[in-house]
């Protein structure tokens, strides 16, 4: 498959040192969005990156709070990110781009979508956040959400070998197939549970998002707001956010199509990448 050379840089957001990979010459500007817990830019999307950039100039940050970007002591909501992705395009000198987003990406693009539609070319959502009002097991997950320490020990077990990490990202239904697990990805990921900042921007993220009877980031009724053309794309196998609420908001989004990768779980554009790539780059 063709690609373009990727460059890493810094930009300077609200004050904070972002790193992004940067790819693509020409064509229609596309921002890549990463999801939460331990992930980053080159995690979510180290696969996609070269691809997509044959025929789009191709963003991909560390949103703030992960990767090498700054991790500055906020609360970090969906509206925090949805302003700082504003203030990015700003930096980036675009007037709009098309959004492509995993998991927390995908909230923060849909949060950004409906706040400030002018900006949006494009939207793709994969196994998206915002769209489902409780997670499984819901209020068990409230408690380990807000006991003091216990997700600090959850990343300390994970972190403990590689094995450990590959039986945790198997076990929550990140990945489904293990024969999907890349050393190289197992990896990096292990990279990023042993960085100090760890988990500590998402906790914050569940902290605010989480109340005992549901989720605050559930936009299931605004969805019929959006106009834009938009894809979805969700692992047939995600436990995280299950299949269903895709095809409800698929069902709501008025000019939207669903794609399901068959024998995939959450990280549907890590285990299905060839395929990913070909039904998103026909979207774009």
């Amino acid at each position: 498959m063709l690609q373009t050379h990727i460059e890493q840089t810094w930009l300077e957001v609200d004050g904070l040192r972002i790193h992004c990979f940067v790819a693509g010459q020409s064509g229609s500007p596309v921002i890549l969005l990463h999801g939460g817990g331990m992930d980053s830019a080159s995690i979510s999307w180290g696969a996609e990156i070269g691809p997509l950039s044959v025929h789009h100039r191709v963003f991909a940050p560390d949103l703030p709070g992960y990767g090498e970007s700054d991790k500055p002591a906020v609360e970090y909501t969906l509206d925090y990110y949805a302003r700082f992705l504003d203030h990015l395009l700003d930096v980036l000198h675009l007037d709009k781009a098309s959004l492509v987003g995993l998991s927390l990406g995908g909230g923060i693009a849909l949060s950004f979508t409906l706040n400030y539609p002018a900006r949006v070319d494009r939207l793709v959502l994969v196994d998206t956040y915002g769209i489902q009002d409780k997670v499984a097991w819901h209020r068990s997950s409230y408690l380990f959400i807000h006991i003091p320490y216990l997700q600090e020990l959850s990343y300390q077990l994970l972190g403990s070998s590689r094995g450990m990490l590959r039986w945790g990202l198997l076990a929550g239904g990140t990945v489904h197939n293990a024969q999907h697990l890349s050393r190289e990805l197992i990896d990096e990921v292990y990279r990023q549970v042993h960085t100090p900042s760890r988990g500590k921007a998402f906790t914050s993220t569940q902290k605010n998002d989480m109340t005992w009877h549901g989720l605050r980031s559930d936009m299931t009724s605004r969805l019929h707001e959006i106009t834009v053309p938009t894809l979805l794309v969700h692992g047939a196998q995600d436990r995280a956010v299950p299949v269903s609420y895709a095809q409800k908001a698929h069902a709501l989004i008025k000019n939207s199509e669903l794609v399901i990768l068959q024998d995939c779980g959450h990280w549907a554009q890590r285990e299905k990448p060839e395929e990913f790539h070909q039904v998103v780059s026909t979207f774009l």
